[in-house]
C-alpha cells in the first residue's frame, strides 16, 4: 500500500457516504453539500461544532432540506464528484503528504471545505449560518484539539495554513524547555568535548586569547573567524568548547555553553510563511534562557538570505541583529575571507556587531605539531601507527606540491587517506606502520604527479638535469648550461617564493630544440608538461580563453574550461612545467597577464578565483631573429649574432616583460654532428616500434649521413627530418610489413646504393 492510500483511510467512510448519499437522493453529481452531511456523522467534526457551540441539529436540517427540494432525482446513474467534491479532497490529501502526516481524518476535510472559495456553495454558507468559521475552527485547533498538530516540531500545521489558518509558537518557559529545543537545532560543543567527540586545539593560543577578551565584552562580544578554507576555524570553536570543559579558561567565560546551529536542520521542513522565522525566534529565545551560551555558526555566510523564500520574508542574519545588539546572546561565526568581503562588508549594521579575528594558515613547524597532537586519535580509528617521520612528511610534501588547499587541513586529509588505504586493505597486504613510502604515494595521487617525483630527493634530480638534458638534446650545451644554473639558483631558494619557479625565454630559429628542452625538462623532474600554442591567442578576446569569458560574456560563470583553460590546467597540475610556444605571436593582452604571473606567482580567472604559480616553471620560446640569424653559414658560433639577436628581442618583447624574466636562453643552429645524433635519437625510436612486430632495422653509417644531409634544412631546423625519414624508410618498411617478405618478422637493411637510400 502507498503512503497516499495509507494516509486517506479515515476519510474513505466519509467519500464513501457522501457518494452512497447523493445515489440515496437520486443526485447526478456528488457535491460538497453531500461531503459535509457525511462529515456532520464524525465524532471529531461533532466534538468540535460542540465546543464551538454550533447548531448541529440545525445544519443537518438544513442540509435535508437542500436534497429533498434542490435536485430532479435520476434513476440508474452512479453519481459523479464535482470538480469543487474533487478539489477539497485532493487538496486534502496533498496537504497531508506536503507536510509528511500519516493520517488524513475528516476534521482536516472539515478544514479544507472551510478553505474552499465558493461564493454559490450552500454547504459553506449553512456552515456560516450555524456558527462554523475559520476564526472558530483556528481556536479550537490552536488549542491542540486537533491530534495532528505540535508546535515544537512544526511552528505552523499546514492544514490550517493551507485554510489561511496560523498556529501559535510554543512559548519557551524555561531552561529545561530551551534546552530541549535547542537540541534539535543546535548541537552542544560542550557536551560533545565532554563524550571525547572533540579532537583537542593545539596551538592557536593567540586567537584563542582574542575570543575569549572579545567574548567577555559587555557590547559588540561577537568574533567572526576568518580565513581561508582548511585552516582550522571550526577546530578552534570546537577547541574553546574543550577547553572550557577541562577549566582551561578565564573565569569570565568559566561557565559558558557553546552551541553550534545547524543551519540546515533549522531551515529543513519551513514549507510555509513564518515557520522558519518563528523557529529561528525560538532559537534565540532558548538562548537567552542559558546563562552564558555562546552561539558558534559555521559558515555563517550561509545565514545571509537563509529562510527568506521573497522579499517579504526575513533572513536570519536579520532575525539575529536585535539580540545582537542588546547583547543578549554571543556569538562567534566562521567564514573565509571571501565571503566574508561578499557578505559582511556590504551588511554595515551585521559587521559591526562582530570582531574580526583572522585565521591564517600555520606555519610548516606548526602544522607539523598539530599533526603530531592529532596523530593518537588517526591511529586509533584507523588501528595503525604513523612514524614522526611520516608526519613530517604530510606536512612538508603537501606544503611544496598540494598547493591549492591550506595546512593544516590538507596534510590531515594525506594521513586520513593513508589510514584509510590500510583500514580497508586486505588482511594479507594490510600494514600496521605507516612510513614516508605510504605518505609519498597520497601525496602524488592529491597532486596528480608520479610517485618518482615525490618521493625522489630534489637534490638527485638536480644533480643529473644537466647531464640528462645534453644526453637528450644535441649541439645545445651553452643554452642548457644557462637553463640548469637559473633553475639551481631557483631551487636553493634564492628567489622570490611568490614568484614562479622560473620564468625563460628560449630564443632561437626553428627546430633547433626549443620545446624539446622544454619537453626533457619536464620529463626529467618527473612533472607534466602544460604546452599552448600562442598562435591560437593572438586576437584580442583570446584573453578569455585563458583566464574566463567576463561578467556577460556567453562562457561566463559555466564551469571548466568557461573560468579559463589557464587557470583550470595549473589548478590541476600545480607542480608544472609551462611552455607558451612562439610567444611573439600572442595578442598584447596576454603579455599583460603573463607580467602579473611572473611578478606575483598568481593569476585570478573570471570567477574569482586565484590559482597559484609558485610551483610553475614557465618557459616561452620564440623565433624572434631567427630571419637575420638565417643569412650567416651552418655552425656559427652564437657569440657572432648575440648583438644582433638581442636587438630583435628588445625590439619584439617590452621592457616590463624583458625585467621579469630569470633569463634569456639562447638556442644556436644545430651541426652536421649534432644532426647525426638527431637521426640516430629518432632512428631508435624507429627500431622499437619495428620490435614489436618482430622486425629488426639496421642502418648504416652512410645511410644515416645521407639522412642528416637530406633532413636538415637551415631555416627549418631538424623539423624536415621527420618526413625524410617518413618517405624513404617508414613507407617502404611499412609495404615489407604487410604486404612483402617482413609479415613473419625479419631483418631490414638501410643503405645507400648509388646516391639514392635502399630498404631491403
Amino acid at each position: 500500500m502507498s503512503r497516499a492510500q495509507d494516509s486517506r483511510q479515515e476519510i474513505i467512510p466519509v467519500i464513501y457516504r457522501a457518494a452512497c448519499l447523493a445515489q440515496e437522493h437520486g443526485h447526478e453529481f456528488v457535491t460538497l453539500e453531500h461531503l459535509l452531511y457525511a462529515l456532520l456523522d464524525d465524532e471529531e467534526v461533532r466534538s468540535c461544532g460542540e465546543t464551538l457551540k454550533v447548531d448541529l441539529v440545525a445544519l443537518s436540517e438544513a442540509m435535508t432540506g437542500f436534497f429533498s427540494g434542490a435536485f430532479i432525482p435520476v434513476t440508474h446513474t452512479i453519481p459523479t464528484p464535482t470538480k469543487a467534491f474533487d478539489e477539497v479532497i485532493t487538496r486534502t490529501i496533498g496537504t497531508a503528504l506536503f507536510s509528511s502526516k500519516t493520517q488524513v481524518k475528516p476534521i482536516d476535510v472539515l478544514v479544507q471545505l472551510l478553505a474552499h472559495q465558493d461564493e454559490d456553495s450552500f454547504a459553506l454558507a449553512a456552515m456560516l449560518r450555524a456558527g462554523f468559521s475559520a476564526l472558530a475552527v483556528k481556536k479550537h485547533l490552536s488549542h491542540g484539539q486537533s491530534s495532528n498538530y505540535s508546535a515544537a516540531g512544526n511552528m505552523q500545521d499546514p492544514l490550517l495554513a493551507a485554510a489561511g489558518v496560523e498556529g501559535p509558537a510554543r512559548e519557551i518557559t524555561n531552561r529545561e524547555e530551551a534546552e530541549k529545543f535547542l537540541e534539535k537545532f543546535c548541537t552542544n560543543l560542550n557536551v560533545a568535548a565532554q563524550n571525547a567527540k572533540v579532537d583537542p586545539l593545539i596551538g592557536r593560543h593567540d586567537e584563542v586569547d582574542q575570543i575569549i577578551q572579545i567574548v567577555a565584552r559587555r557590547t559588540k562580544n561577537n568574533v567572526a573567524l576568518v580565513g581561508e578554507p582548511g585552516t582550522g576555524k571550526t577546530a578552534i570553536a570546537e577547541g574553546l568548547a574543550l577547553k572550557i570543559t577541562q577549566g582551561e579558561v578565564p573565569e569570565a567565560i568559566a561557565q559558558s555553553t557553546v552551541y553550534s546551529l545547524n543551519i540546515g536542520d533549522l531551515v529543513a521542513g519551513t514549507r510555509f510563511r513564518g515557520d522558519f522565522e518563528e523557529r529561528m525566534k525560538q532559537v534565540l529565545q532558548s538562548l537567552g534562557f542559558i546563562d552564558d551560551a555562546i552561539l558558534f555558526i559555521d559558515e555563517i555566510h550561509t545565514i545571509m538570505g537563509a529562510g527568506s523564500g521573497n522579499s517579504g520574508s526575513l533572513d536570519v542574519a536579520n532575525l539575529l541583529k536585535p539580540a545582537l545588539a542588546k547583547g543578549t546572546i554571543r556569538c562567534i561565526g566562521a567564514t573565509t575571507l571571501e565571503e566574508y568581503r561578499k557578505h559582511f562588508e556590504k551588511d554595515r549594521a551585521l559587521l559591526r556587531r562582530f570582531k574580526k579575528v583572522d585565521v591564517e594558515e600555520p606555519s610548516v613547524a606548526d602544522a607539523k605539531l598539530i599533526l603530531e597532537g592529532l596523530r593518537p586519535y588517526y591511529e586509533e580509528f584507523h588501528g595503525v601507527s604513523f612514524t614522526p617521520e611520516a608526519i613530517a612528511a604530510a606536512v612538508d610534501l603537501t606544503h611544496r606540491y598540494v598547493t591549492n588547499a591550506f595546512l593544516p587541513d590538507k596534510a590531515i586529509d594525506i594521513i586520513d587517506n593513508a589510514g584509510a588505504r590500510q583500514r580497508v586493505a586486505p588482511v594479507e597486504t594490510k600494514k600496521t606502520q605507516i612510513d614516508v613510502i605510504d605518505i609519498e604515494m597520497e601525496v602524488s595521487k592529491v597532486a596528480r604527479i608520479p610517485a618518482q617525483t615525490v618521493a625522489e630527493d630534489e637534490t638527485e634530480k638536480l644533480i643529473r638535469l644537466e647531464g640528462d638534458l645534453r644526453a637528450k638534446v644535441y649541439d645545445q650545451d651553452e643554452a642548457i648550461t644557462t637553463l640548469t644554473d637559473a633553475v639551481m639558483v631557483a631551487r636553493a631558494g634564492l628567489r622570490d617564493t611568490n614568484k614562479p619557479s622560473g620564468a625563460y625565454l628560449f630564443t632561437g630559429p626553428t627546430g633547433v630544440g626549443k620545446t624539446e628542452v622544454a619537453r626533457q625538462l619536464a620529463e626529467t623532474l618527473g612533472v607534466p608538461l602544460l604546452k599552448y600554442d600562442m598562435s591560437e591567442y593572438m586576437e584580442k578576446h583570446a584573453v578569455a580563453k585563458l583566464i574566463g569569458a567576463p561578467p556577460g560574456y556567453v562562457g561566463y560563470g559555466e564551469g571548466g574550461n568557461g573560468n579559463g583553460k589557464l587557470t583550470n590546467d595549473v589548478d590541476t597540475h600545480p607542480y608544472a612545467v609551462l611552455l607558451l610556444d612562439e610567444i611573439e605571436k600572442a595578442h598584447p593582452d596576454v603579455f599583460n597577464i603573463l607580467l602579473q604571473v611572473m611578478d606575483d606567482g598568481k593569476l585570478t580567472n573570471s570567477g574569482g578565483k586565484t590559482v597559484t604559480f609558485r610551483n610553475i616553471i614557465l618557459i616561452m620560446t620564440s623565433n624572434a631573429g631567427a630571419k637575420d640569424a638565417a643569412k650567416n653559414k651552418i655552425g656559427f658560433q652564437m657569440v657572432e649574432n648575440r648583438d644582433g639577436d638581442l636587438k630583435v628581442i628588445n625590439d619584439t618583447f617590452s621592457p616590463e616583460f624583458r625585467n621579469r624574466l630569470d633569463a634569456v636562453v639562447r638556442f644556436r643552429r644545430l651541426t652536421q654532428a649534432g644532426i647525426n645524433k638527431v637521426v640516430v635519437k629518432f632512428l631508435d625510436q624507429l627500431r622499437a616500434q619495428s620490435a614489436d612486430r618482430g622486425v629488426t632495422v639496421e642502418v648504416s653509417d652512410e645511410a644515416i649521413t645521407w639522412l642528416a644531409q637530406k633532413g636538415y634544412d637551415p631555416a627549418m631546423g631538424a623539423r624536415p627530418l621527420t618526413r625524410v625519414i617518413h618517405q624513404n624508410i617508414k613507407i617502404p618498411l611499412s609495404k615489407a610489413m604487410i604486404l612483402g617478405g617482413l609479415k613473419k618478422g625479419g631483418t631490414a637493411s638501410v643503405k645507400v646504393v648509388d646516391g639514392a637510400l635502399v630498404v631491403s
